[in-house]
Order: C-alpha cells, then sequence, then structure tokens
C-alpha cells in the first residue's frame, strides 16, 4: 500500500502553503460557504490545495497522537490522485511502512547470528582438516615403521627358518596393525555433541587356531570360524591370522560359451548356471539339475570324507562323517608336481623331491601336514597312486612311496622305475603298497634320480590328471585283515622266464598269511579276498627285448594246479632299467599259494635287481571272506571297434565267479556290459590292465560313476619306438554304496586305438570290504 501511495505522488511541498497563511486546523468543522463549487472534497488526515494549484489536493501530515507524532512533520505530499479515484488511506500506509521496517532490522539481525554460527562451523572444519592431516601423516609414519620392519626380517632370512619367518611376519604385522588402530582410535575427532569413548582393544585375547581369524569388527574382538567356499565358487584369498577367506562364485557361461548349446542361452546363478528350456540330465560333469530352482548346481565336494549319497543328474552329494564303528574307510587327494620352470623347485637327485598331496584331513583318521599324511589311528592301509611324467633326465626316474616311523626312522615301502626316454614323451607310472600303520607315522611320496644329471626345473613335467590320483583304503584290525610286504631277493641274468623268491618279509598275522618253504610264494591259512601288487625293476639288454616287452602273470595254485588270476604287459626296452608291475585281486581258500611269473621274449638278457629296498618288492592286503567280496572280469571282444575314440567306455565280460556285493549290470540295466554296480555299502578298491596297440599322442584311461565324475585317471603318450604293444594301469580306491555303478572309458588324442588284446594283459579286479 505505501507503494502505491509513493506511485500516485507527484511532487513534495516542503514547509507550510503560501498562499494560506492562517490554516484552519479543522476544516471539517468549517464547511465550505460555497456550496455550488465544484472542487471535491479532501479525504484523509489534511489535505489543502497544492502551491500553485488549486484544484489538486494536497496532503499534509498534521500531528496524530494515534501514530506517536506530537508535533506535524512539516512534511507535504502532492498528489495527481482524483477525488473519489483509487484513494488509499494515508494512516494504513504509514503503519505498513513502519511494520516493514520493524521486520527488516529483524531480518538483518537474524543474518547476522546466521553468519556468526557459518564463521564457527567453518572453524570447525578447518580445526578437523588438521585432526586429519595429523592423522594421514602418523599412517605414514607407521608404513615407514613397516617398511623398516620388513627389512629387518629380510636381513634375517639367512639366520631363520621359513616356519620362524612366517611367525615373525605375522607376530609384526599383527602388532602393527593393533598400534595404528589405536592411534587411529585415540586421533579420530568426534561430532559435535557426541562424547568420545575409548575405541575396543585391537587384538584377540588368545591366539586364534589354524582355521580361525581374529575378527575386529566385534567389540570385543574374537576369533571366528574362517568361512568354507560353498560348490560353484572358487577362492579369491586365503584365510589368514586377521582376515576371514574371500570366495567368489564361478560364472559357467563365462568359461564355457558353449555350455548350453549354440541356439541356447546360457544365464550364470550363485553356485551353478541356467539354460533356458533345459532338462534334468544336461548339466555335465560334477553339476546335478535342481528340481525346485529349475538350474544346474555345483555339486558338494565333500573333502575326502566319504559321501553317503554320491552326486547324480539329478540330485546332489550327501556328504556323512566318519563313524567310529566304521571297519573300512576310503581316502583320496590330487597331487601337485612343481612346474616345469619353476625356479624354487629343487633337484630331485637323492633324497628326492616330495610331491604335495592336496588333499583334506579325514576326521580322526588322518591329517595332512605339508603335503604328507600323518595317521591318527591304527590299522591297516592299502595305497594307490597314478602319475603321468614326461622326463629328460639321463638316467631312470623313480617314483615310490615312504612310510617314515620318526623323522630319523623310515622306510621304502615300494617304488617304479620310468625308464630313459629315447624321445620325450609321457609314461604312465601306478605305484601301489600295503602298510601296517599306527598313531604318528607319517606317509610320503617321492620323485628321485639315481645321479645329478637331473633338475625338476627344465627335465621334469607331469600331467594333470583328473580325480583323485592319489588313494588309499584303510582298514581296521577289527576286520581281521592281514598286511604283508616282502622284498625280492636278488637274481642271476635270465633269459626266458623268471620266478621270483622273496626274503625279509613284515606280516601283521604270521599265522594267516606267510612266505611259502622256498620263498617264492604266499601261503593262506584262511580263505579270503586278497589284493596284491608286484614291482620288480628290470635292466634289458637286446633289441629282441623292445619289440614283444614284458608280461607279468599271477597265479593261484590249489591242489597243486595252477590257475592265472591277473596278468600285465610292459613295453620292452634296450640297454635301458624299467619295471615290471602287477596288481590284482584274487579269490584264496585255505592252503592256497600265490605265486608270480615274469615273462620276457627269447634272445632278450634281463637282469632282475632287488638290491634297493622298495625297487623290487610284493606288497599284499588279505581280508577274511565274512567281510569282503571279489570280482574279476576281462575286456570283452565286443568293446572298441578300431579307429578315432573319444571317451568311449570300455565292455567287459565276468571271468570269476560271481560275488553277491558287486556285479556286473544285469540285463535289466541300461549298460549290462559296461557298468560294475554295487549292492552294499563299503569300500571297494579296483585294478585295471590294459594292453593295447594305438597311435595316440596321448591316450587316457579314467574311472567314473554312472553320473560322470571322475574318480581316477590315468594316460601315457606315444607308444615306445619299436614296440608291438604298449601297457597302462589304473588303480584307485573309494567309498561305495547300495547302487553306486561305475565304468572305465577310453579316450585317444590326435591319433587311433587299432587294437585292444582278448588274450590276456586287459582285465580288471574289485575288491569289496564291508563298512
Amino acid at each position: 500500500m505505501l507503494l502505491l501511495l509513493l506511485s500516485c505522488v507527484s511532487a513534495l511541498c516542503l514547509g507550510l502553503d503560501a498562499g494560506d497563511p492562517n490554516p484552519d486546523p479543522n476544516p471539517d468543522l468549517n464547511p465550505d460557504p460555497n456550496p455550488a463549487d465544484d472542487t471535491p472534497s479532501c479525504r484523509g488526515v489534511e489535505c489543502q490545495p497544492c502551491a500553485g494549484d488549486g484544484q489538486t489536493p494536497l496532503l499534509h501530515l498534521a500531528e496524530n497522537p494515534d501514530l506517536g507524532y506530537p508535533a506535524p512533520l512539516g512534511v507535504q505530499l502532492t498528489c495527481d490522485l482524483r477525488p473519489g479515484e483509487n484513494e488509499v488511506p494515508s494512516e494504513d500506509a504509514l503503519v505498513l511502512h513502519l511494520q516493514l521496517s520493524g521486520g527488516q532490522e529483524k531480518l538483518v539481525e537474524t543474518l547476522r547470528s546466521q553468519q556468526a554460527v557459518i564463521h564457527e562451523l567453518q572453524q570447525r572444519l578447518v580445526e578437523q582438516q588438521g585432526a586429519l592431516l595429523a592423522q594421514q601423516h602418523q599412517i605414514l609414519d607407521q608404513m615407514d615403521v613397516v617398511k623398516a620392519q620388513y627389512g629387518l626380517l629380510s636381513d634375517a632370512l639367512k639366520q631363520t627358518s621359513v616356519h620362524d619367518l612366517q611367525s615373525q611376519a605375522r607376530a609384526l604385522l599383527q602388532k602393527s596393525y593393533a598400534v595404528h588402530k589405536l592411534d587411529v582410535d585415540a586421533t579420530v575427532m568426534e561430532l559435535p555433541g557426541h562424547a568420545r569413548r575409548p575405541g575396543p582393544p585391537a587384538s584377540c585375547p588368545a591366539a586364534c587356531g589354524s582355521e580361525e581369524y581374529c575378527d575386529f569388527q566385534r567389540d570385543p574382538p574374537s576369533c571366528q570360524k574362517c568361512t568354507t567356499c560353498p560348490p560353484g565358487f572358487f577362492l579369491v584369498s586365503q584365510c589368514s591370522a586377521n582376515t576371514d577367506r574371500m570366495c567368489q562364485d564361478r560364472d559357467e557361461c563365462l568359461e564355457l560359451p558353449s555350455l548350453c548349446g549354440e541356439h541356447v542361452k546360457c544365464l550364470n546363478t550363485p553356485g551353478g548356471f541356467r539354460c533356458l528350456g533345459a532338462v534334468a540330465g544336461l548339466c555335465g560333469h560334477e553339476y546335478f539339475y535342481h528340481q525346485e530352482l529349475q538350474e544346474c548346481q555345483a555339486c558338494s565336494d565333500c573333502d575326502g570324507v566319504p559321501a553317503a549319497q554320491p552326486c547324480t543328474a539329478t540330485s546332489d552329494a550327501v556328504c556323512a562323517p566318519p563313524s567310529e564303528e566304521r571297519l573300512s574307510r576310503a581316502w583320496g587327494a590330487a597331487v601337485a608336481v612343481p612346474t616345469a620352470g619353476d625356479r624354487a623347485a629343487p633337484r630331485i637327485f637323492s633324497p628326492g623331491l616330495q610331491l604335495d598331496l592336496q588333499g583334506g584331513a579325514d576326521g580322526d583318521l588322518l591329517s595332512n601336514r605339508d603335503g604328507r599324511l600323518v595317521f591318527r589311528r591304527h590299522g591297516l592301509v592299502w595305497i594307490d597312486h597314478n602319475l603321468a611324467v614326461r622326463h629328460g633326465c639321463r638316467n631312470f626316474l623313480r617314483v615310490g612311496l615312504r612310510l617314515n616311523r620318526s623323522e630319523e626312522e623310515g622306510r621304502e615301502l615300494s617304488a617304479v622305475r620310468l625308464e630313459q626316454p629315447e624321445r620325450k614323451h609321457f609314461q604312465a607310472a601306478s605305484v601301489s603298497a600295503a602298510a601296517e600303520v599306527e598313531p604318528d607315522h607319517a606317509l610320503t611320496a617321492f620323485l628321485r634320480s639315481p645321479n645329478q644329471h637331473c633338475d625338476q626345473r627344465r627335465d621334469v613335467q607331469a600331467l594333470q590328471l583328473s580325480g583323485r590320483p592319489f588313494s588309499l583304503l584303510w582298514l581296521s584290525h577289527d576286520t581281521g585283515a592281514v598286511a604283508m610286504t616282502a622284498q625280492a631277493s636278488p637274481s642271476t641274468p635270465h633269459h626266458t622266464h623268471y620266478r621270483p623268491a622273496f626274503r625279509a618279509p613284515s606280516v601283521s598275522d604270521p599265522y594267516v598269511v606267510t612266505l611259502t618253504h622256498d620263498g617264492r610264494g604266499v601261503s593262506f591259512a584262511e580263505g579270503g579276498a586278497v589284493r596284491f601288487v608286484l614291482q620288480q625293476a628290470v635292466y634289458a639288454m637286446g633289441h629282441a627285448c623292445v619289440p614283444e616287452g614284458f608280461s607279468a602273470v599271477a597265479y593261484v595254485n590249489r591242489n597243486g594246479s595252477n590257475a592265472e588270476v591277473a596278468r600285465a604287459f610292459k613295453p620292452g626296452v634296450n640297454y635301458r632299467d624299467t619295471s615290471v608291475t602287477l596288481s590284482g585281486t584274487a579269490r584264496v581258500a585255505a592252503g592256497d599259494f600265490l605265486n608270480f611269473e615274469i615273462r620276457s621274449p627269447a634272445q632278450c638278457t634281463a637282469r632282475y635287481f632287488a638290491d634297493a629296498p622298495g625297487i623290487s618288492a610284493l606288497s599284499l592286503v588279505w581280508v577274511p571272506a565274512a567281510m569282503s567280496a571279489e570280482l574279476t572280469a576281462a575286456v570283452s571282444p565286443a568293446g572298441l571297434p578300431p579307429g578315432a575314440v573319444r571317451d568311449k567306455a570300455l565292455f567287459f565280460r565276468q571271468v570269476g565267479p560271481d560275488a553277491a556285493q558287486v556285479r556286473m549290470g544285469g540285463p535289466g540295466h541300461a549298460h549290462g556290459r559296461r557298468d560294475f554296480v554295487f549292492a552294499e555299502d563299503g569300500t571297494a578298491s579296483v585294478a585295471l590292465n590294459l594292453k593295447l596297440i594305438h597311435s595316440c599322442s596321448v591316450v587316457k584311461l579314467t574311472l567314473l560313476t554312472q553320473g560322470g565324475a571322475p574318480v581316477a585317471q590315468q594316460a601315457a603318450g606315444h607308444m615306445t619306438e619299436g614296440s608291438e604293444w604298449a601297457g597302462m594301469s589304473l588303480r584307485a580306491s573309494f567309498a561305495v554304496h547300495n547302487g553306486t555303478a561305475v565304468h572305465v572309458a577310453l579316450d585317444c588324442a590326435r591319433g587311433r586305438v587299432n587294437r585292444i588284446a582278448q588274450d590276456g594283459g586287459s582285465n580288471v579286479s574289485i575288491l569289496w570290504v564291508a563298512l
């Protein structure tokens, strides 16, 4: 209203009107004597004609007690408003003007107070920035201290063992972390209005275990169990003293672009994948089809614990912890050989290179310490180790198993020789042994060279095998089983057949199992099933040794007549060291004898060595008939057609008596001639020998479950030049359940399989032991 009033003002008149020396103080009380005058009446506080204009009213601010002005203001406003048009009461306009002036003063005071608050906040921010800069300098100082301490640790490396060095480093890092955390808690500035609280202690009250870490996020810090990577996830970082294990989901669709086919979209899911439109049975190895989620999920890994139910195409594996009352158990592990070119890998001449057995602990049965197995219970063990190695050492390479009773005392159980190849190709080696173990006995696998002309960093390369190349069968003494090992006796050169003799037997029960009077066989006082292995070192001389090779045959002598139970073939060499090995299973009765024979071609001079412990030895485990079953089969003539072979299943025909616990697939079975089916829960040990002719660069034998998961695998390279036949062997022990079915598959890479021997050398034997 004030702005409207001011806009209508045409001029300001200072002082009193000169044309009216005696103005009437109250014109309303003196009516105009000339009523005919057309001049409109004036409205407002005081209205007088403006100077020089007799028609335009003059608005004069006189004394007004209501406004608090005791005297006239002496201000005249000349307005150009017409009487009766857009008139605004001057009293209201003045009151509004005064109110606006008071509001402006209050607003200015409020702004000034807010500016003071802003200034104070700016000062606090500057102080906080200074505190943060000081904290950063302290962190840099801590980093310098840690670097200096690492330098001290590096200087002390030559005087400290690796184990002690790791312990010192772990303690130093934990101490540095604790000091840094205390400093940070002490220097962090609290927000205004909040009280500063002392931080929690930066260390756990006690040292955490091997599978635990100290969680500093808890108040107070405490030891927590390390996270286990679920199926379908891979390890990103290991669990340490202060951090948990980190796992990441595998992207199967990215790793295998053709996983679902060319025209089917693949969708990655946590722990598995989904093929849009997929049905059960199309997930592949180590995966099963989840009916509820309608996607493929990774099978659970029981980490060496026998599975109560194996993983199938439509169901996951069920892992059951081992029971104290079990009479038999199976355990398996992968085997790591340091890769060629690894500068940290040592030379492998005496005392040899220890292989890393990569398998977890199995309850109270055994533990894995730095790649070697330490037993925790009494019992008998049967050990199988499959290895495929290519080497360029000047002499043979030795693969063996060693059992240590203490750090100083130990013995070599068994070993085989890998001959020096005329050209570099992979050689298949299968080593088996039997032993009686006690708590704290340690078992190791090793590679060794007889001279110093073998460097693992450039001369040795191992082929990665599927499944678990290392496995063992543990038997409780409550089964009544007996284990025996015997060293072969030295011999003179032989030209044809050779019957090894044995000495210095080590047997857990000599009443049941013992050597014959001439040492050339093993006699049994009670009936049962026996699992055996013969490993004989040979030095062959003459070109006639190469084409025909060597054959090792096992017989069971019953009532004076020998019956062949197993046979294995070994390609021949000329002026080379090699090993002939045979493993199998047989059913024996009271009074039976088990003896062996090694056949060499005519005009071939062979020297059979037995001077080194374990290099030529016989090992066996006998199990009473009430606790065991045995089955023997040979490769069927209708097995493989000649030609290219890609993961082709072998067909067999049963040659031994029937067993209630294990049998060939019957007429109602989908794969009658292929599968071996178990009818009761237990532990199985399989020995497979194969004799064939091929041109493959790599040929593989794989033992598979019905769902397609590999149990064990063996591989070999090109055939020996000049040899007519090649030989392979595959051995494994594993847990079985009612309905478990296994079969053998043959795979040929870059070549073809020409023939598989039917008359001998191609057979499979299975030993079943009750739980």
